[in-house]
């Protein structure tokens, strides 16, 4: 499938600012294990930390738990950055 993963494919922002998956992705026997793989992914991270923005701004949740949630989210976004080992690889 090449819409596997793909965030603005599986759970597209729509014309009334809210994000919801089409109807033949909620059909589809791959939809859960899609849409989790589409929000850990990059894409999926960056939406969460606006979603913490958003929370924050509306007063859902204060300064720290704000900061904590995105420091968690930085981190996992710099290691989807980091290039992969090749593992059974010796290092020196």
């Amino acid at each position: 499938m090449d819409c596997f993963g793909q965030l603005e494919k599986v759970f597209p922002m729509g014309d009334d600012g809210l994000r919801s998956s089409p109807p033949e992705c909620i059909k589809c026997p791959m939809a859960k294990p899609c849409l989790q793989a589409a929000m850990k992914g990059l894409a999926g991270l960056k939406f969460e930390e606006e979603r913490i923005d958003r929370a924050y701004e509306s007063g859902m949740i204060g300064r720290l738990e704000r900061w904590s949630q995105k420091k968690f989210i930085r981190k996992q976004m710099d290691e989807q950055a980091k290039p992969k080992k090749h593992q059974g690889l010796s290092q020196k």
